[in-house]
C-alpha cells in the first residue's frame, strides 16, 4: 500500500484508516456508487472505466464504489429486454457475460494497488416488476407487474449469484441497492407496497424481501468481503416512510447479524428534494438521517453522502457523529485529486464542484444513444477524457508564447492547460475580473457555488505564472504587437436580439443585463423565453426574488426542459414561492407600451398581454467572433490569403484559434473541454 503523507491537523478524523467488515478503508472519503457511464462500452468494466475511477483512487479517495451493476429479472419467454433510461430489465446480466470476472478483477487490482477499496453495488433497477401494481415514478406512465412468490425466489437469487462472481473477482465489498426506485424499495416503502401476503403489511414485513436478500447474499460470500446496503432515508412521496419508520425498518434488518455497513442519503429520483442535490440545497442538509441511523445501530459503519464537496464539511460530519463515512463522489468527479490536496493542505488548488449536476444528468437525462455517451463534468475537462488527457497534457517539447483573449471558462482552461505544459502565456479580458458568464450564473439566487470555479481558475492561473491583464479591450493591432505564435479568441457570445417590432424600446432589456446590475426592472415584470436551459429560471427568480410580479412567456410546450430530473425540481420550486405565472407555447411578435402580442406556436393565433413596466429577454446567445475574423486578416489567413504571402508573410506562422462560445455558444462543459483541448494543442 502507497504511503501517504500525515493529514494536516484540521482533517484528523477524515483520514483515519475504518474497518468495514473484513475490509479496511484507509480513510473517510467515498466514491458512492454513480452510474457517470465511464466505460466505452455501456455497461463493462473496460480502460476508460479504470481510468476515469481509479485517477481518484490515486487521487486518495478510499472507497472506490465506481458504477452500479444490473441484474437480470424473471422475464417472461416472449417478452423483449427492456433497457431505457430510467428502467433496466434484463434477462441475461452482465456478470455472466464472458470475460467479467477478469475485466472487474483487474479494476479491483488497480484501486487495491493505491491502497483504497472496492465496493461494488448491485441493482434490480426495474420498473417494468415490483412488490405491487402501484405506479413507481411519476415520469412514466405505466403500472408495473406484480410479483407472484416464485419471482420473488428467482430475484432473491439473483444477488447471491452475482455476489458469488464478484468475490470470485476480487472485490473488496459489496452493497445491496434498497433506494431510489429499486426492486427492494418498492417492498420497503407503504406507498408502494400494497400486498397482503408475508411480503407486505406492517414496517418489518416489508423488510422481509431486503432480509431474505442479505441473508442469501451472506450465505455465499460469508466473511470473504464486507456487505452493506444503501438506503433513502425518508421518501418524500406522499404515503412513503419518513425517517422514523426507516430507523424500525432498520432495526429488523440488522437483526439478521448481516450488516457491515449501511449507506445513507435522502431524496426523490423525479421530484424534490433531490437526492443528488444541486446548488439549491445546503452543504449536507440531511445529516440528520445518517446521525439518526449512527444512534440506532451502534457499532455498524454509517456512510452519509448527500451534497458535501469540501472537505470542512467531511470533518465535521465525522466530529458531530452523524456518519463514519462520507460521500463525496461529485467532489472527486469535479476534482480527483481532492483528498491528497485536503491531505497536503493544498486546499486553494482544490477544484471545487459547483454543483451543476451536469455529471449524473448526463448519464440518466440524456437521450443521447449509449454508444456516444460520455461522462461529462462542467468544470473539470478531463472527465470523459482520461485516456486523451494522459497521452495529450504532457510538458511541451519547445516553449512559446500564447495569447488567449477572453476570460472566461474557455479562454481560462485554454490557458491553464498551456500554461501547465510550459508555455508563456499572456490572458486578456474586457473586464475587471475573470469568468465570463460564471459571474452571470453566480449571480442567481441558488447558484453563488458556480463562483468557486472562477476562484479556482484564478488561483491556478496566478500559480503557473500566466500574464492575466484585466480591463483589456484587445484589439487586433494590439494582440499582433504581442508577438504571439498562437493566439486563441475566447471572446464569448452576446444576447441574441430578435428581429420584433418594438424590440428596442426603453422597457425592453437583456437577462444579462438584468443579472449583471446594468438594468433595472420595474414592479410587472415579462420574461420572455426562448432557451430551454437554466437561464429563464434563473432570470425570472433573481427578479422575483427581488418582490417584482414576474410572468414567463415561453416558445413551446415547457420551460427548462433541458434540466435534468435532479435539478428542476428545487428551480421550479423557487417560482411557485414567488408566484411567478408561466405562459407556454407562445413567441413574441410585438411590443409596446407595456403591451405585448404573441403568436401561438400552435397555429400561430394572436395573443395580447398588457401591464406590464418591463420586458426581459432570454433568447440565448450568438457568438462574438469577429476579433477573430480580424485576426484573420491581419495574419495573411484570410479571404486574401494568397496575396499576403506573396508579400512574404507567411499565413502559418501563428496558430489561430476560435475557443468556447465564440465558435458555438453551449454549456459550460463544451466550453471548458474546448479550451483544454486548445491549451493542449500548442
Amino acid at each position: 500500500m502507497p504511503s501517504s503523507p500525515p493529514a494536516q491537523p484540521q482533517f484528523e478524523r477524515l483520514f483515519e484508516p475504518l474497518a468495514v467488515g473484513p475490509m479496511t478503508v484507509p480513510n473517510r472519503i467515498c466514491e458512492t456508487t454513480n452510474t457517470i457511464r465511464a466505460a466505452q462500452m455501456p455497461g463493462f468494466v473496460d480502460d476508460p472505466f479504470i481510468a476515469h475511477h481509479v485517477a481518484k483512487a490515486r487521487g486518495g479517495t478510499g472507497w472506490i464504489g465506481s458504477e452500479t451493476f444490473l441484474l437480470n429479472a424473471p422475464l417472461p419467454n416472449e417478452a423483449a429486454d427492456e433497457f431505457f433510461p430510467g428502467t433496466g430489465a434484463i434477462r441475461i446480466p452482465l456478470f455472466n457475460m464472458p470475460g467479467f470476472t477478469d475485466s472487474l478483477g483487474k479494476f479491483a487490482e488497480a484501486v487495491r494497488e493505491t491502497g483504497s477499496v472496492t465496493v461494488c453495488q448491485l441493482t434490480q433497477l426495474n420498473f417494468t416488476m415490483a412488490a405491487s401494481s402501484v405506479p413507481i415514478v411519476e415520469a412514466y406512465d405505466w403500472t408495473p407487474h406484480e410479483l407472484d412468490a416464485n419471482e420473488i425466489a428467482q430475484l432473491i437469487r439473483t444477488y447471491a449469484d452475482a455476489a458469488a462472481k464478484f468475490v470470485e473477482a476480487g472485490v473488496d465489498g459489496i452493497e445491496i441497492h434498497c433506494a431510489h426506485e429499486t426492486l427492494p424499495q418498492t417492498f420497503l416503502s407503504p406507498a408502494l407496497n400494497m400486498r397482503t401476503d408475508e411480503w407486505g403489511g406492517d414496517a418489518r414485513d416489508r423488510t422481509r424481501f431486503l432480509r431474505e436478500v442479505m441473508l442469501a447474499v451472506k450465505e455465499v460470500v460469508g466473511d470473504r468481503i464486507a456487505v452493506g446496503i444503501r438506503v433513502n432515508g425518508q421518501e418524500t412521496r406522499e404515503g412513503g416512510y419518513d425517517l422514523l419508520t426507516l430507523r424500525e425498518m432498520m432495526s429488523y434488518v440488522a437483526e439478521t447479524d448481516t450488516l457491515d455497513f449501511v449507506n445513507v442519503d435522502v431524496g426523490h429520483s423525479w421530484g424534490g428534494p433531490a437526492y443528488v442535490q444541486p446548488s439549491y440545497y445546503g452543504h449536507a442538509i440531511y445529516r440528520e438521517a445518517g446521525k439518526a441511523l449512527k444512534v440506532d445501530l451502534e457499532d455498524i459503519p454509517i456512510l452519509f453522502s448527500g451534497r458535501v464537496n469540501d472537505p470542512g464539511i467531511a470533518e465535521q460530519l465525522l466530529a458531530e457523529g452523524c456518519c463514519d463515512l462520507v460521500g463525496m463522489t461529485r467532489a472527486g468527479i469535479a476534482d480527483p485529486e481532492f483528498a491528497n490536496k485536503a491531505r497536503e493542505g493544498r486546499l486553494s488548488e482544490m477544484r471545487r464542484c459547483i454543483g451543476c449536476n451536469r455529471c449524473i444528468a448526463k448519464s440518466v437525462h440524456d437521450d443521447t444513444p449509449d454508444m456516444f455517451q460520455r461522462p461529462t463534468c462542467s468544470v473539470n475537462p478531463e472527465v470523459g477524457n482520461e485516456l486523451f488527457f494522459a497521452m495529450n497534457d504532457k510538458p511541451a517539447e519547445e516553449k512559446k508564447r500564447f495569447v488567449v483573449v477572453g476570460g472566461g471558462p474557455a479562454g481560462c482552461e485554454a490557458a491553464r492547460v498551456a500554461a501547465g505544459r510550459g508555455h508563456e502565456v499572456i490572458l486578456l479580458e474586457k473586464g475587471k475580473r475573470l469568468g465570463g458568464q460564471i459571474n452571470l450564473a453566480s449571480a442567481a439566487p441558488g447558484r453563488d457555488s458556480y463562483d468557486d470555479f472562477r476562484i479556482f481558475q484564478e488561483n491556478a492561473l496566478e500559480r503557473l505564472g500566466v500574464d492575466v491583464r484585466l480591463e483589456s479591450e484587445a484589439t487586433c493591432d494590439e494582440v499582433l504587437a504581442l508577438g504571439a505564435d498562437a493566439i486563441a479568441c475566447a471572446t464569448g457570445s452576446v444576447p441574441r436580439v430578435p428581429d420584433t417590432p418594438g424590440i428596442d424600446g426603453p422597457n425592453v432589456v437583456q437577462g444579462w443585463d438584468v443579472l449583471a446590475g446594468r438594468a433595472e426592472v420595474g414592479d410587472r415584470v415579462a420574461v420572455v423565453s426562448q432557451e430551454d436551459y437554466f437561464e429563464t429560471l434563473n432570470v425570472a427568480d433573481y427578479i422575483a426574488d427581488r418582490g417584482k410580479h414576474v410572468e414567463i412567456f415561453h416558445k413551446w410546450m415547457s420551460i427548462g426542459s433541458q434540466i435534468d430530473r435532479y435539478s428542476i425540481a428545487p428551480a421550479m420550486t423557487r417560482l411557485v414561492e414567488h408566484d411567478v405565472a408561466i405562459h407556454t407555447g407562445l413567441r413574441l411578435a410585438a411590443v409596446s407600451d407595456g403591451k405585448l402580442e404573441f403568436h401561438s406556436a400552435f397555429g400561430g393565433a394572436l395573443r395580447a398581454f398588457e401591464g406590464f413596466d418591463s420586458v426581459v429577454l432570454v433568447y440565448g446567445s450568438v457568438p462574438d467572433a469577429r476579433l477573430y475574423y480580424e485576426l484573420k486578416e491581419g495574419l495573411g489567413q484570410g479571404s486574401d490569403r494568397e496575396q499576403r504571402s506573396e508579400t512574404g508573410t507567411d499565413p502559418s506562422a501563428v496558430r489561430l484559434f476560435l475557443v468556447g462560445s465564440a465558435w458555438v455558444p453551449r454549456f459550460l462543459a463544451e466550453a471548458t473541454q474546448h479550451g483544454a483541448r486548445v491549451g493542449m494543442e500548442i
